[in-house]
This record gives C-alpha cells, structure tokens and sequence, in this order.
C-alpha cells in the first residue's frame, strides 16, 4: 500500500468512527430536557444512553463472527443503513419508549461499524502501519463523543435536539459513502491468519484483566457523564444546556493520545 493510499484510508477510517461514535452520545447533555419533555424519571431518559451501550455490548461478538466471513463493504453498508434508520425513529417520535427503541436498535449496529472495521484493518495492515492507523481509529472514537454531545447540547437549541439526530445521520451517510468508495473489497493481506476462539481469549488471564479493567472503567466514565448534567442543571450549579456541554470539552486530551499510543 502507498503513502497515499494509507493516507486515504486513514481519513475514511476516522470519518466512519468519528461519524458512528457521534450517534452514540447524542442526547447526554440534554437528559435533562428529554426529562421535562417526556415527564419521566432520569433513570428512565438516561436509557437513551445506556440502551445504545447495550445494543453494543450484545452485537460486538455476532459482528465479530460476520467480520472474518463477509467482505466489509456490504457489512458497513447495512451498519449505516440500520443506524440510519434507528435515528429517523428518534426524530419522528413523541414516546420515550420508541424513542430508547430507536436507540437500541443504533447500537445494535455500531459494530457493524467499529469492530468489523478493526478486524478489517488488522487483516489488511502491517503491524507498523496498522499502530499508526488504529491510533487515528482511537481519536476517532474521541472526535465521534464529544462531536455527538456538542451536536446535541450546544451546536443544535437543546428543545430541538430531534435536529442533531439529523445532522448525525447526514454526516454518518457522507462518511459511509468516502468508506465505501475508499476501502477496498476485500482484506489485502495475504499471508496466514491465525485463528484464535472467543473461549481461548476468555481462559486468558492476563487479557481477562484487561478486559475487566476496560469494562470497569467504561462503566465509572458512562454513568459519570450521564449523572453530570443532572447534577450540574440543579439550583446549586444552575448550568444551562450550553455550559454543561462545555464541560465535555475534557475529551478533547483523548484527541492527542491516540496517535501518540499508536506509535508507542
């Protein structure tokens, strides 16, 4: 692969994450707006988030199977399509249910986005550019969260939040068509692969930490974020939507560790 074909695939690859992960974290600095507007508990709006994180977390194997048997193309192609559809579903209801559903089902394809692409990359790289990329797939991921929150709490009216659904779709499209355009058909690496099952992984020890540590983490990160716009919306803070939003702009610092941990 030539230099700039690298380069080409590198921008596809951060457009596509960066566009899926903008889905993902829509609606956190408005919980408290989709609480007064649906008249519900935030425990209950808070699933806006959380039910996207669970679609995920039942997918990411199945997808995982589909990567090693499909060509990625039609495999992000549906991917996109499937969260295209979730987000109309966002748009157009007035039902906080249907509107968790929408959300759900988004999830439920984000790794038709995310780990399909990773297998993919990992197929189809050396190990010495596939660090470089994958760190750019990293700040993606961080460029796709905080793009989401500011899309719904600050870039769009937080009462017109259906909007940043909009936005997000329209973007997530663009970036699907550069991916399918860019990436080619089919992995380009051709010397062997070995094959390693789900079980052998788990019965890892030290990569079973790892994963507990990841999970555990991920876990104290998700339900800090969703509490903090309650928290900071109360009489004693008094935040706007704006200002909460703002306070997102930590994320920026995972920006720049990407790349630096992809050459490390």
């Amino acid at each position: 692969m030539t230099d700039t074909a690298l380069l080409r695939l590198q921008l596809a690859v951060f457009a596509l994450v960066s566009a899926c992960f903008t889905n993902i974290y829509i609606t956190q600095p408005v919980l408290p707006v989709l609480q007064q507007e649906f008249n519900a508990s935030s425990t209950t709006v808070s699933f806006t988030i959380s039910a996207v994180v669970l679609g995920i977390a039942l997918a990411n194997l199945p997808f995982g199977v589909l990567a090693d048997k499909l060509p990625i193309r039609p495999i992000i192609a549906v991917g996109v399509g499937a969260m295209l559809v979730g987000g109309l579903v966002c748009v157009l209801t007035d039902d906080l249910w249907v509107l968790i559903s929408g959300r759900f089902l988004q999830g439920l394809f984000v790794p038709a986005l995310t780990t399909c692409l990773a297998a993919y990359l990992a197929k189809s790289l050396p190990p010495e550019r596939l660090n470089v990329v994958m760190g750019y797939y990293v700040s993606a991921t961080v460029v796709g969260g905080l793009g989401g929150r500011l899309l719904g709490g600050w870039l769009h009216p937080p009462l017109h939040w259906r909007y940043a659904f909009i936005s997000a779709g329209v973007f997530l499209l663009l970036a699907c068509l550069l991916a399918l355009r860019t990436l080619p058909r089919h992995a380009i690496r051709t010397e062997a692969q070995v094959k390693t099952g789900f079980g052998e992984l788990l019965r890892r020890k030290d990569l079973l930490a790892l994963f507990l540590c990841g999970g555990g983490g991920f876990a104290l990160f998700s339900s800090t974020f969703n509490f903090l716009p309650f928290r900071l919306s109360e009489p004693a803070f008094g935040f706007s939507t704006q200002q909460i939003t703002l306070v997102y702009l930590v994320y920026i610092m995972g920006i720049f560790m990407g790349p630096l941990a992809g050459r490390i």
